[in-house]
């Protein structure tokens, strides 16, 4: 395929998928689970660290580690190469996340767009999750880049 077909492609997946919500998860947030990954993350503040700290929350990248079942939605057309590797991740944290609090995640395709470089065109498949506590109080939102070499 050439350039040209494969940007007209890609211009109409995005049209057709951006915005798509594929899969929903839920989690139970634990106060052991909290302080584990925020030791793993070397963290030392111990509103992140400790239980019985009156502010205690999650590390800003605790929700990371939140995955639901799906990777692409159902359907999903086969754009470019293999199976993909992780291009990264972003976190915004808009709110604290407390132990017993039950987080509601929703998954889109944020954005699908592709890049050159040094290794040739890259496509890149943004994953957003948005999980909002039992009062639907938007708290995180975690961009996943899947990166995939253009066909």
């Amino acid at each position: 395929m050439d350039q040209t077909n494969s940007v007209q492609d890609l211009a109409s997946v995005r049209e057709d998928w951006v915005g798509v919500e594929f899969d929903w998860a839920t989690f139970e947030m634990k106060a052991d689970d909290m302080v584990a990954w925020a030791e793993a993350c070397g963290e030392s503040d111990p509103r992140f660290t400790d239980a019985d700290h009156p502010d205690f929350q999650a590390h800003p990248g605790f929700t990371t580690h939140c995955m639901s079942g799906r990777v692409l939605p159902e359907n999903f057309p086969q754009i470019g190469g293999g199976f993909g590797i992780d291009g990264g991740k972003k976190v915004e944290v808009h709110g604290p996340i407390r132990p017993g609090d039950t987080l509601n995640a929703t998954t889109t395709i944020a954005d699908i767009f592709d890049k050159t470089g040094r290794s040739g065109t890259m496509i890149f498949i943004v994953q957003r999750m948005e999980f909002r506590n039992e009062r639907s109080e938007l708290v995180s939102t975690v961009d996943w880049k899947m990166i995939k070499k253009a066909d």
